[in-house]
């Protein structure tokens, strides 16, 4: 399928001074235990699509969702805390609005001056957010003159304030959104070869069309995590008590017969314990022979190795998911040594992905890598070929 070239207007081709400006941003941020903000990555990157618009006498007015309250108005999901984060971190004063249509956001939106910034509340707190609502689009859309897409990590949903919105008022992307296109779009349509991408985690549904679609365009493709159990499975290996995902065995089978899976790289040794806990007894065997009972927990050390070797000499590299069980030390070298290696790497590195995300941070090495995509699931459809619905509706470049 490849990848999808987005030729979209900016923020950089319209004139806002003096205009209403609704920003769809991604304040949909981790909260803790006590619905607390534990981490404010989110927030942070809506700033120079905001400082951007601010600064040429825009009246900016910011929605976002937050959590799964499913439509009832649910305090633990309420922006106001990540409306108080965004004014200390942009450094300036930032209303809220306890609603995000309707009279109450209409009087205070007419008391703003250039250069104010207004977050509305939770539009999850409506069920015709999910649902793509017009009705409900046309009252967020009454609020402004203009519509501003800096939420790339919901571009895949069909959800109101992504696809229907932009359908009524003129509609660009934010910079954050053109950073991603810019880079995963451009970049990987017409990639500096050889283009190399890594996919681990645990999830093989979520992964298989992407496979699929990196398959017709790279020149290497790694596999780690519950995936690469999967493929070792398809090909007879007998896993203990890995994670696999027996449902997608045959799917994985046909995949291996065909022309392109000579670039398929699969572990060939795996660190094995008896339970899934940090404090359980670990080996380091081949493939072809996990204990019984044992589970495959990380790529072993001669995996690792000719990863890297590969990874040393691209100059295009795709991560989406670790190579093991991360979080306990452990299993953690797999992932720790592809993190270094990529970040190390003269190529251009892209991260998209949760959990590859942290696992850099933790790392400590995200910084070496030139982008870290801010995309969940629209990260995988977009390294799967799909086009996105948030960013197919946006006005299109003259």
């Amino acid at each position: 399928m490849g990848f999808a070239i987005y030729e979209k207007k900016t923020v950089r081709d319209i004139d806002v001074n003096g205009k209403k400006v609704l920003v769809r941003v991604d304040f949909n941020v981790p909260l803790t235990s006590d619905c607390r903000i534990a981490d404010d990555t989110r927030i942070s990157a809506a700033v120079p699509t905001v400082k951007y618009l601010r600064d040429r006498g825009a009246i900016l007015i910011l929605i976002s969702h937050l959590g799964r309250p499913n439509g009832e108005v649910d305090p633990r999901f309420s922006l106001r805390p990540c409306a108080n984060r965004f004014a200390q971190i942009l450094g300036s004063d930032v209303g809220f609005c306890t609603e995000c249509i309707g009279d109450v956001p209409k009087k205070m939106i007419k008391k703003m001056h250039p250069g104010d910034v207004l977050v509305l509340e939770n539009l999850r707190f409506h069920i015709e957010e999910e649902q793509n609502d017009p009705k409900f689009a046309a009252q967020l859309a009454e609020l402004a003159d203009i519509y501003v897409d800096d939420a790339f990590g919901a571009a895949h949903r069909y959800h109101a304030s992504m696809e229907a919105v932009p359908k009524l008022i003129p509609a660009v992307s934010g910079l954050l959104v053109e950073k991603e296109l810019v880079i995963m779009g451009k970049a990987l349509s017409n990639p500096d070869r050889p283009f190399v991408a890594i996919m681990g985690g645990a999830k093989v549904t979520d992964k298989i069309g992407v496979v699929h679609n990196l398959l017709e365009i790279v020149d290497t493709l790694m596999i780690g995590g519950g995936i690469g159990h999967t493929f070792l499975a398809a090909q007879g290996y007998d896993m203990g008590k890995s994670r696999v995902n027996s449902a997608n065995i045959e799917w994985a089978k046909e995949l291996l017969k065909k022309p392109n899976a000579k670039k398929l790289m699969l572990p060939v040794d795996l660190v094995v314990a008896e339970a899934f806990d940090e404090n359980s007894p670990t080996r380091i065997v081949d493939i072809d022979q996990v204990p019984t009972g044992w589970m495959a927990l990380d790529i072993g050390p001669r995996t690792i190795e000719k990863y890297k070797k590969i990874i040393s000499e691209a100059k295009t590299i795709v991560w989406n998911g670790p190579m093991g069980v991360f979080e306990m030390e452990p299993f953690a070298n797999g992932t720790r040594e592809i993190a270094i290696a990529v970040a190390k790497s003269n190529g251009v590195s892209i991260i998209g992905g949760g959990d590859s995300v942290a696992a850099v941070e933790k790392m400590g090495v995200s910084y070496r890598v030139n982008h870290i995509s801010t995309g969940g699931g629209s990260t995988l459809e977009f390294l799967e070929g799909k086009d996105l619905p948030a960013i197919k509706v946006l006005n299109d470049l003259d």
